[in-house]
């Protein structure tokens, strides 16, 4: 028990939970954006992986971090779009849609990485974005280390909840958003398009969730490698319900699955991962996320619209 209080009072452990929750906090944002819209977006897992990837590859050929980030944007933004036209005006299934575009854009991924680089073996390493110095507030003790230690993309993250709730709550266009998840017909009635509002949010969550897939390799571990979403995207979609379709809460939940992932990456290196499986210590943040997800989706309440095909006249 002492071993556990001494890393979570640690500068390093808080630090590190922060730059785990980034991605999550992106792709969340994104997931967050299609569903309060009334789409289901279950290609967030493949779409993290073409971000990582576009992103990646960018910087690779030379180009600048930010152009990496807006290419990856912009690849998210694309598969997004062919997401949005076969659930939105085509009304196909957005189970069945969501995974073919996760398989798509996975694959598409691999491909033009085998493509590019085909005689390489070990992925090629680019020079991530560097913490940001603050002076004066990075060099406080503790604090300096947990939180101004952080790269301009978690900072971005954090400002994304921001703009996310801002949009959503204080202006006419969330209110348009939130009213097309929950009563299309009422949005058509105000005379305005339920199916560009619900491609609008599909295109642009798409977007934001590249940017959590570009979050990896451009930030935390500055190559591209098969699997290194690892399930990340499913975790989203869970962040999502256990934040009650809310930024403010799913960006707990975010900081809450990552709190965990830290914890059991630092409890691998104490004297009890000398005793525990470390299978264990991996199932740990799943385990607890599953717990919490329970326990708070039975008060979440549900967009009343999602995942339900509109058809502009029909009641």
């Amino acid at each position: 028990m002492t071993e556990i209080v001494d890393i979570l009072i640690s500068a390093s452990f808080w630090a590190a939970v922060l730059r785990i929750a980034s991605p999550l906090i992106f792709a969340t944002m994104g997931e967050l954006i299609c569903e309060r819209a009334g789409v289901l977006n279950l290609g967030i897992e493949g779409i993290m992986v073409i971000g990582a990837f576009a992103g990646w590859m960018t910087v690779y050929a030379g180009l600048g971090l930010w152009t990496g980030v807006a290419v990856a944007m912009l690849a998210g933004m694309a598969f997004g779009a062919l997401h949005g036209v076969l659930t939105v005006p085509f009304g196909l299934s957005q189970h069945v849609v969501g995974l073919g575009i996760t398989l798509l854009a996975t694959a598409s991924a691999y491909y033009a990485y085998r493509l590019a680089l085909p005689e390489v073996t070990n992925p090629p390493r680019i020079e991530p974005f560097q913490p940001l110095h603050i002076p004066g507030l990075s060099d406080l003790p503790w604090l300096g280390e947990a939180l101004f230690s952080q790269t301009a993309l978690t900072w971005a993250a954090f400002a994304c909840v921001a703009v996310v709730s801002l949009v959503l709550y204080r202006t006419p266009l969330g209110l348009a958003l939130r009213a097309a998840g929950e009563n299309p017909h009422a949005v058509e009635a105000q005379g305005l398009s339920v199916g560009a509002i619900r491609m609008g949010a599909v295109i642009v969550g798409s977007g934001l969730m590249a940017v959590g897939g570009a979050f990896l390799t451009m930030s935390a571990f500055s190559s591209f490698f098969f699997e290194m979403v690892n399930g990340r995207g499913w975790i989203c979609i869970a962040l999502v319900v256990f934040g009650a379709w809310k930024p403010g809460k799913a960006l707990l939940g975010a900081l809450l699955f990552a709190g965990f992932d830290a914890l059991q990456v630092r409890l691998q290196q104490t004297g009890m991962g000398q005793v525990v499986p470390y299978q264990v210590f991996l199932m740990i943040p799943y385990l607890l996320s599953i717990l919490a997800l329970i326990l708070m989706s039975r008060r979440a309440h549900v967009p009343a619209a999602l995942m339900t095909p509109f058809n502009r006249g029909e009641r």
